[in-house]
């Protein structure tokens, strides 16, 4: 038996689709009576909802400031990922890389029993070393992105140009990976992807090289992720690392109470008409804060649902370039479009809509994340990958009969029509029954809380049993 008493220190990314898996898993391991501490900096810690009472004693959210780098590059007000564009993330992880002496500082005042840490801060790996922590990476992208992402060797050195080197060896997967032929990359998911993972970038450490130290020297790889949904490539990613894969549940949201606490006044309107709608009728479309739409891309997305002539509530972030909320859509798209539509410019309370009984399908860009939230709820799936995994996580959700992806050109251009096409089949047309069945189907294994509290009881006995007493 190992001991009870743990200390457990989180780091993740500073990236919210890295920080939430990481500050959900926290909490689910306080539940279970573990004692963790969630490192990130101010502004990224401020954002975060507070632990519920109940566990708030064994969680401590440590604030590390970020230090500072040029602030022509990285704005002061600038800790996460979603406050920048795209081509300034990378000044983020040098920022983020000299995070390296406080953590350390941190590690040797603290003396935790395990260190979890994200595929990014690689400067972690030496501190764990030097104070004989035992390592483990935890994952919050899907297993199929894993698999994908090769075994560490392949990461560096000539590895990854053998087959990252043009885009029509990337429409393949590599010769190790036995994937149904509709998961290879189309050549602007391949490319997208390429970019994020293996791009040289500011601090002179690509992500690829990151993955490759982290995943080398952690005992085990902890995913966000089921045997249920990823058996297969649970199995394929241990044989490829040759580290435990070990799944630590899909870690859902809570469900939202059934009597809802609506105290902003635009909201309260909203859910009042979706109260009006018909059970499964109405189409979410939310592409969260990290895809950074185009102007083109907007108009053709607000046409599109036009087109589909279904009930649809979106929920969307200011684009960059709108001057303010009106300028954000197509001069003819009313943010309640002859009461069959409402948009939403800003935050979304996305747990409370999609539990709501009117929402039927989501329209959005596959993330794995919102991919598991809308799955708990029975909805089938309309998906738009942008950026990095998401065209991957797309693929999987395909091949699993779970989703319908949105057709597109090569270079990664759609149309209203597009749109409009995927989101009536998926919705309303004779041939998407099957897809709406399956989704249905899913919440057997996304909304069951009892098979994912297990996995977190299994993995805190792992925890338990990798201490000395």
């Amino acid at each position: 038996m190992g001991r009870d008493d743990i200390h457990v220190v989180m780091l993740p990314w500073s990236a919210f689709g890295h920080i939430f898996p990481f500050l959900q898993l926290s909490f689910a391991l306080a539940k279970a009576g573990v004692h963790v501490s969630l490192v990130s900096t101010p502004k990224n810690i401020r954002r975060l909802p507070k632990p519920p009472p109940e566990i708030a004693a064994l969680i401590d959210l440590v604030e590390l400031p970020l230090p500072a780098v040029d602030r022509s590059l990285l704005p002061v007000e600038a800790e996460a990922t979603v406050d920048l564009p795209f081509d300034k993330i990378q000044y983020l992880k040098v920022a983020y890389d000299l995070l390296q002496q406080p953590f350390k500082q941190f590690i040797a005042e603290r003396s935790p029993d395990w260190m979890i840490i994200d595929l990014i801060p690689h400067w972690a790996v030496e501190i764990a070393q030097e104070y004989r922590i035992p390592l483990l990476c935890f994952s919050a992208y899907s297993t199929a992105t894993l698999v994908m992402v090769g075994p560490p060797e392949f990461l560096v050195g000539d590895g990854q140009k053998r087959f990252w080197s043009t885009p029509e060896t990337m429409t393949s997967p590599p010769e190790w990976v036995s994937f149904p032929s509709s998961v290879a990359f189309r050549t602007h998911e391949a490319i997208a992807f390429h970019a994020g993972f293996f791009g040289e970038n500011a601090s002179g450490t690509s992500d690829a090289q990151r993955m490759a130290k982290v995943l080398h020297a952690c005992q085990a790889i902890a995913i966000r992720t089921c045997k249920e949904f990823e058996g297969e490539y649970m199995k394929l990613e241990a044989k490829i690392t040759g580290k435990p894969a070990i799944p630590v549940g899909l870690l859902q949201p809570e469900r939202p109470p059934k009597e809802r606490e609506v105290t902003d006044e635009s909201w309260d309107k909203i859910f009042k008409w979706l109260d009006k709608q018909k059970p499964s009728s109405v189409v979410f479309v939310g592409f969260g804060s990290e895809c950074k739409l185009s102007k083109e891309q907007v108009c053709e997305i607000a046409n599109g649902l036009e087109l589909s002539e279904l009930p649809f509530l979106w929920a969307l972030r200011k684009p960059h370039w709108a001057i303010n909320d009106l300028d954000a859509l197509p001069p003819v798209f009313d943010h309640w479009t002859s009461g069959r539509g409402v948009v939403h410019i800003g935050w979304a309370p996305q747990t409370d809509i999609l539990a709501h009984q009117s929402i039927g399908g989501t329209l959005f860009h596959s993330g794995w994340g919102s991919a598991i939230e809308s799955l708990q709820f029975g909805h089938c799936l309309v998906v738009l990958p942008l950026i990095l995994d998401q065209g991957l996580n797309a693929r999987l959700l395909v091949e699993k009969g779970l989703a319908i992806e949105v057709e597109r050109s090569e270079d990664g251009s759609f149309s209203r029509n597009d749109i409009a096409k995927s989101l009536r089949e998926a919705m309303v047309s004779e041939e998407g029954e099957q897809l709406r069945a399956r989704a249905k189907e899913a919440t057997a294994i996304f909304g069951d809380r009892e098979l994912h509290d297990q996995y977190i009881s299994e993995f805190v006995e792992y925890l338990r049993n990798g201490v000395a007493k």
